[in-house]
């Protein structure tokens, strides 16, 4: 049995991964994954079973299905052979060519200089760069190469040469997660970004979307993965910092709050108020997750 097998794998390793999983299969045994990632499910599958539910309410494993219909099925939201419609929007990745220009305010210009960071036998080169406000950058890369270490650059981490050292305020929600927090999701909330908590734009636009009110009031170490991925995600949209760096290549999230998510990325709200995302990716098919303009995702 394989629990996530591709969570924080490249595109290559996971298509490794993928194979040897294949290969261990005999006449005498069989293999159950459970796998987020829909391409890495097509591969790897003979069959597929359909999970649908509340969370941390109940939930329902389907009957098996061919690997085509499951997926259909998973994405429709609905189950043909049992009329039973488990999600109100399916999930559609068709790209609107008529969508309108989303016109940004841009009044805020960074920067940061060439630098080199050695970690071992790695080292990191740098060339300079800048940015403005109202942006979405994405890193593409695959793993080993650098990407975390430079968003830590960015957000204060001293360089090969300290004078380097950047001092831009950043709000980074970091790829791996290790709950520490005494208490509830809520009391984490009201002690770490409570002006943001409080303001009901926030409450609409962020927390109402990334659902958490059903884990609201749970233990922050009772969470599973996926829900310490949306409290990570909830607090790095709710610090005020200059800009908002996520990495996602762990992507635990279901496909809708992913959408969701880059929506949220393009609004400012007036407590956080980010002006620039920047997205760790290692595979350009994730684009599909925050490239796809607002217009399509609010008509599915």
């Amino acid at each position: 049995m394989f629990d996530e097998p591709s969570s924080y794998l490249d595109i290559k390793q996971r298509l490794k991964a993928a194979e040897v999983i294949r290969s261990l299969l005999h006449p005498d045994c069989y293999i159950v994954a459970v796998e987020h990632d829909l391409s890495v499910l097509d591969y790897l599958s003979d069959f597929i079973c359909c999970l649908y539910g509340k969370p941390s309410m109940y939930g329902v494993v389907t009957m098996p299905y061919s690997v085509r219909e499951g997926i259909n099925i998973f994405l429709d939201g609905f189950i043909p052979t049992e009329n039973l419609r488990f999600r109100e929007e399916s999930l559609s990745f068709k790209m609107v060519e008529t969508a309108e220009e989303i016109i940004a305010d841009k009044t805020r210009h960074y920067s940061y200089p060439a630098m080199t960071k050695t970690l071992g036998n790695f080292k990191l080169t740098v060339q300079e760069g800048s940015f403005t406000d109202s942006e979405i950058i994405v890193m593409l890369g695959e793993n080993g190469t650098g990407k975390t270490t430079f968003v830590r650059l960015l957000a204060g981490d001293t360089p090969d040469v300290e004078t380097d050292k950047q001092t831009l305020s950043v709000s980074l929600k970091p790829q791996t997660i290790s709950p520490k927090f005494p208490g509830t999701v809520r009391m984490l909330l009201l002690k770490q970004i409570k002006a943001a908590f409080m303001h009901p734009q926030f409450q609409t636009d962020v927390l109402k979307p990334m659902n958490l009110d059903n884990i609201i009031d749970q233990e922050v170490k009772t969470l599973s993965g996926g829900e310490l991925q949306r409290v990570a995600i909830v607090l790095a949209l709710g610090t005020s910092d200059n800009f908002c760096c996520r990495h996602s290549k762990d992507l635990r999230p279901m496909p809708l709050s992913l959408m969701e998510i880059w929506f949220m990325r393009s609004t400012n709200f007036p407590i956080s108020g980010k002006p620039v995302s920047i997205y760790l990716l290692d595979e350009p098919s994730r684009l599909v997750s925050i490239s796809t303009p607002k217009q399509s995702i609010l008509n599915n």
